[in-house]
């Protein structure tokens, strides 16, 4: 065991405790699991739950085709739409979207495991290596697009596909975006974000220059010197501040810093965790920080959110997740103070709040919970460096309808634009539309 701050420890568990507590939360199908599965099936014409996918997969399509015992074939009719549906059928949350939609919830009250399904088909063409596109006679054109996250390599998939040369330039040492750096442990075990890169890189046409950040390697202007067209898939790279007294106090730790440094690790056992934490926020990105300090060996867990339940971004599906692993949420409370002792955090004050003629406010009344370590998950927010001359809206690239911004020849998508709803799925149909209006103008 690593002694690294009072009450901060990494190794709290056994080896297999570990392996155990990070192993797959939604385990694969088998074949004849995915037949049973694929049988509950209506094949609905006009399927809500195409409507409902943000990336208009054929839902009911390719569960006929593994029905029919034809799961390359249903891979095929899901990377027509996206090419990052293996990653997308493992974090989506498709409680929300496909399956939520799904007519079998109005006769069973249990919907058609989409997303299970989706996982086997793509599964059992990545695992064969099965590459369903080749690259056009090479058009002479190439597209600079920053960042290699699901926005940027979907746009990057399509473009090569269209006969287009393609260099991503990413800030991070390996490529992936949040499906490398971002994603819960348990939802993409071992090392699928890698492999699907890997798999998407093997149509050919696609460079990738890792540690390359805009504004700081290079500016845009130079990408729109070097490129016929460039795509801005970054994501948000910016933090927004707890600013309250303390939150500068050692053990305070950005929870898309810890997932990142949890995804990193060679082992879970190196990431240090408090005994005592509490996480403030109430996005997915909250209940995946709060769920994996639980996984990791603390022994309570917080999570702290400003409004009430209904009104978190998180997903009810993630919020019962959370307390199954023994998580306790409470609402209507906002930091307002870090304690520390000897420069190290003690505990944390929060404010009762409520609403009054609209807005969310303190009532004065306040409570204090000691811990050993505080994740903030209060959203990202877009970096600006080397974008200041696009035109913004809310904070975020502003874009029509085909993802062009303000400046000709820059197209953008994904979390870093308007309209992004920090969902990998979103960001995906994202990238692949930007690519179709790409290709559209040089040709």
């Amino acid at each position: 065991m690593v002694n690294l701050a009072p009450g901060l420890h990494s190794g709290r568990l056994d080896p297999k405790s570990y392996e155990e507590n990070f192993s797959d939360l939604h385990p694969a199908y088998n074949k004849h699991e995915a037949l049973v599965a694929s049988d509950r099936c209506y094949f609905c014409y006009d399927a809500p739950c195409m409507t409902a996918c943000p990336t208009s997969i054929d839902i009911p399509l390719f569960i006929r085709q593994i029905s029919t015992g034809n799961a390359i074939g249903a891979a095929k009719t899901i990377f027509d739409q996206n090419i990052i549906g293996g990653m997308c059928a493992r974090v989506c949350p498709t409680e929300t979207l496909c399956e939520q939609a799904c007519v079998r919830n109005t006769a069973e009250s249990k919907p058609v495991e989409i997303g299970r399904l989706q996982r086997y088909a793509t599964d059992a063409a990545m695992e064969q290596d099965r590459q369903f596109y080749t690259r056009a006679p090479a058009t002479g054109k190439t597209i600079g697009i920053v960042g290699a996250g699901p926005a940027g390599l979907a746009c990057a998939h399509r473009l090569a596909m269209k006969g287009h040369a393609v260099t991503i330039y990413d800030a991070r040492p390996k490529a992936g975006g949040l499906n490398e750096y971002g994603i819960a442990a348990y939802k993409a075990p071992g090392d699928f974000a890698q492999r699907e890169v890997d798999y998407i890189l093997g149509i050919g046409g696609i460079d990738i220059f890792d540690g390359q950040m805009l504004g700081r390697d290079f500016t845009l202007e130079d990408l729109r010197q070097k490129h016929d067209a460039v795509f801005l898939g970054m994501g948000l790279g910016g933090v927004n501040a707890l600013n309250a007294p303390g939150d500068h106090i050692n053990g305070v730790i950005d929870a898309v810093e810890f997932i990142a440094n949890l995804r990193s690790a060679d082992s879970k056992a190196d990431v240090p965790v408090g005994r005592r934490v509490v996480v403030i926020g109430g996005g997915m990105t909250a209940i995946d920080a709060a769920v994996q300090s639980k996984l990791l060996g603390a022994e309570d867990v917080t999570i702290c959110y400003r409004r009430g339940k209904e009104n978190m971004n998180a997903s009810e599906f993630e919020q019962d997740l959370a307390a199954q692993k023994g998580v306790l949420i409470r609402h209507w409370l906002k930091p307002a103070e870090i304690h520390h002792k000897d420069g190290h955090v003690s505990g944390i004050e929060l404010e009762y709040t409520h609403i009054e003629d609209g807005q969310l406010k303190g009532n004065g009344h306040k409570l204090t919970i000691a811990c050993d370590q505080v994740l903030t998950a209060i959203g990202q927010k877009l970096d600006v460096a080397g974008v200041e001359t696009i035109r913004l809206d809310g904070g975020k690239i502003a874009i029509d309808e085909h993802c062009r911004t303000s400046i000709a020849g820059v197209w953008a998508g994904g979390d870093c634009a308007a309209g992004g709803d920090d969902l990998t799925v979103s960001a995906a149909a994202m990238g692949r539309d930007a690519a179709e209006s790409i290709h559209q103008s040089l040709s």
